[in-house]
């Protein structure tokens, strides 16, 4: 059964799915057959430059050849994917999954794996660590689950996970043995054991992001190195204007009150200076404090891919809002306010400079996996980010996100020889309307080709299952 956990101001956390997981060491998948993409435009993702009528070779999971089509041959035995009048271009990613921590069956895991695949998503970073996720890791590497790649958090570094410098320091020893790829912090950490725990992740060579604890603050959270900032965390906080009576942990409505937007920039600028990476999650807070109703929600189309007790959760989830809003003196018009207050701060990070990727602190609150982002994307473009802004933070962001903070494989996220072929092929050009992305004839996942009828027919194996289930109850 799950079980949601609420932490920090409004954040439910998805503990579900505890049923016991076994994951075999499989020997390497077969790489891949080469493939070759003919007559395709290229959005190459390094900038605004497009590439038409061009060839793209993939072998052995990389981009080997790219060139003009009436130039560019293709050898026999390269399975061939017309792409005329088609927009080859990197996969996204979801840089703020919620992989579930607990022991989830495989199956469960392959239908969650599958749902990203699904809707173009290559990459995932996954921000509640569990111990079977470093294996899992690997399976997907190595192509013996098929799914994204994926960069695991390690478990949550909080007020009562650390309560002190010293279990800090431990739990972050604790994440370097594990293998994990980054720290996930969450609030309730005070100052000194924040402290502590930078120390040693700069020791240990590990970067860290999430929350921003009241104790510590954005300033200090940023002048000690923090690689992420997720949920546009504690920006609203530091904005208060200077003579406001608001003291940090205060209701929600005192915050809303007392914020200064003009501090906004000044924020963002430093956010660029200190190359913060900044992961919105707009998409989810948007629901739980806008007024569409909880049957409105349930009767979204994707909610089909989950199960009916997910959904039921949700559902009362949004409809304890109120009561959570009345304790936060969150009055109809502070809520709209509040999501308006975010949209304008994520549009300053964006107009300062400040790199941002993209994630939705999926499977949350209506937040089914691969489709949320899609819905995410939509906000930010209503927030007025540019279909550039908001491609670039899924794809070449990412790439050097990867490369640069948590010192990984970050050769992808363009279109370019020796990159890895972590590819979506769309109808339609995505840069015109975002929502061409939801046209997909299909996924590369490093070099592996997952065509629009094997995305279609997974996608009805799951919608069929959970259907059955909804019967059956």
């Amino acid at each position: 059964m799950s079980r949601l956990t609420v932490l920090g101001r409004g954040l439910a956390v998805c503990t579900a799915l505890c049923l016991p997981l076994q994951l075999s060491a499989q020997a390497p998948a077969t790489p891949p057959a080469p493939v070759a993409f003919t007559n395709a435009t290229v959005l190459t993702m390094d900038g605004t430059r497009r590439l038409t009528d061009h060839t793209v070779i993939v072998r052995d999971g990389k981009i080997a050849v790219l060139g003009p089509s009436v130039s560019t041959p293709v050898p026999a035995g390269v399975t061939r994917i017309d792409a005329r009048g088609k927009f080859l271009m990197p996969g996204l990613a979801e840089m703020h999954a919620h992989v579930p921590p607990g022991n989830p069956t495989r199956e469960q895991l392959e239908d969650i794996m599958f749902l990203y695949v699904a809707n173009g998503i290559t990459t995932i970073r996954g921000m509640l660590g569990a111990p079977y996720q470093i294996s899992l890791k690997d399976e997907l590497a190595r192509g013996t689950m098929l799914g994204p790649q994926f960069f695991p958090a390690a478990p949550s570094l909080n007020g009562n996970s650390a309560p002190t410098p010293e279990a800090a320091v431990a739990l972050v020893r604790q994440a370097k043995a594990t293998g994990y790829d980054l720290v996930k912090i969450h609030p309730g950490v005070s100052r000194a054991t924040w402290d502590a725990a930078v120390t040693e992740m700069r020791a240990q060579g590990l970067t860290y992001g999430g929350h921003i604890p009241v104790d510590v603050g954005i300033v200090h959270a940023m002048q000690t190195g923090i690689a992420t900032i997720d949920h546009v965390d504690g920006y609203l906080e530091a904005a208060v204007r200077d003579s406001s009576v608001y003291r940090a942990g205060g209701q929600l409505g005192d915050v809303i009150d007392a914020i200064d937007p003009s501090k906004f920039a000044a924020l963002a600028q430093m956010a660029r200076e200190r190359n913060v990476w900044n992961v919105p999650t707009m998409y989810l807070w948007e629901n739980f404090y806008n007024d569409v109703t909880a049957e409105a929600l349930a009767a979204l189309p994707e909610m089909q891919y989950v199960s009916a007790q997910q959904v039921t959760t949700w559902m009362n989830q949004k409809r304890g809002r109120s009561l959570a809003d009345e304790n936060q003196r969150m009055t109809p018009e502070r809520r709209a306010r509040y999501l308006a207050l975010r949209r304008q701060m994520l549009k300053a990070l964006a107009d300062a400079g400040a790199p941002l990727l993209m994630g939705t602190d999926s499977p949350q609150m209506f937040n089914v996996p691969g489709y949320a982002l899609h819905r995410e994307l939509q906000v930010a473009r209503a927030a007025g980010l540019t279909p550039q802004q908001i491609l670039e933070s899924g794809t070449r962001n990412v790439g050097r996100y990867v490369r640069e903070s948590l010192k990984r494989d970050g050769n992808f996220g363009t279109v370019a020889v020796g990159q890895w072929a972590d590819l979506v092929l769309l109808d339609a050009d995505p840069t015109t309307d975002l929502e061409h992305l939801t046209r997909r004839s299909g996924v590369m996942l490093r070099g592996r080709w997952v065509s629009a009828t094997e995305i279609a027919d997974g996608l009805e194996r799951i919608r069929r299952k959970h259907a059955a289930s909804r019967q059956g109850n």
